[in-house]
């Protein structure tokens, strides 16, 4: 008996169920899960929302990713100042630019109350200013570059104008420590007159972790000018109370409502 092969084994079936041509019949569609969906969604550019709106957190972040290299470019820029002034004084003046310090009293030092800050005597002497001052320089700078200028105009001038006067005839104040101490003085108290409590927090970490630097501004240390210490500091507060560029968002639309008001009234 001839065992003939079946016709499903050999044949596919059409879709009329008749003979195909020996491959099974495919079904002209696919089956629903295969199938590509009836549209892609368009993904959103970065700082946007699902819903096409701003990302507040993604402008948080860039605001804050904007003030942090602010800040580290002014600690740098202090750091190469000092830094460079005193390889040169050293290698090409013989150490002669420590005459353009304050010499209090003395009309032709009178300008010299910019270049002081520049100026250091020794290695120790500006190694003990280098690293405390990038760190105040960064955290002042990181409020902005008008804020940084701001309170450095105020050290500068009142911290150089009080030790030119009360400084000591026959003497030569030269060094950043009265920047130091007016940055860190602005940065302690700042917070109490913008009536933010992050400033506020700072400052009282600030305070606790150099703590030690108030004695500086006390006299009793021979070679340390304490006069420039405590005008600085000085001129930190100073700046501390004038300076609004450095208000919390709060407090500026509160001050500025004060201001439409004050416009409406008259």
């Amino acid at each position: 008996m001839t065992n003939y092969p079946s016709p499903h084994d050999s044949w596919g079936y059409g879709q009329t169920g008749q003979p195909g041509y020996g491959k099974p019949f495919q079904r002209p569609f696919s089956h629903p899960e295969s199938q590509p969906p009836a549209f892609s969604p368009v993904p959103m550019p970065r700082g946007y929302t699902p819903g096409g709106q701003p990302d507040p957190r993604a402008g948080l972040k860039s605001k804050r990713k904007a003030q942090r290299n602010t800040g580290l470019r002014f600690a740098a820029l202090y750091v190469a100042a000092i830094w460079l002034v005193y390889i040169i004084n050293l290698v090409l003046f013989d150490g002669n630019l420590l005459y353009f310090g304050i010499q209090p009293l003395d009309p032709d030092s009178l300008l010299c109350i910019f270049t002081s800050p520049l100026l250091h005597g020794s290695l120790e002497h500006i190694i003990s200013n280098t690293v405390p001052g990038a760190i105040f320089a960064f955290l002042v700078g990181y409020s902005g570059k008008r804020v940084f200028w701001e309170v450095t105009a105020f050290v500068v001038f009142i911290g150089g104008i009080g030790t030119w006067l009360f400084g000591g005839v026959g003497t030569n104040h030269i060094g950043a420590s009265g920047l130091v101490y007016g940055w860190l003085a602005y940065l302690l108290v700042r917070g109490f007159f913008n009536r933010s409590g992050s400033q506020i927090f700072l400052g009282i970490t600030l305070g606790f972790l150099y703590s030690g630097l108030v004695w500086g501004m006390l006299p009793g240390t021979p070679g340390v000018s304490w006069q420039a210490h405590l005008f600085g500091a000085v001129g930190g507060v100073v700046g501390a109370m004038i300076i609004t560029s450095d208000d919390p968002p709060e407090l500026a639309a509160k001050r500025e409502r004060r201001q439409l008001e004050k416009q409406g009234g008259r």
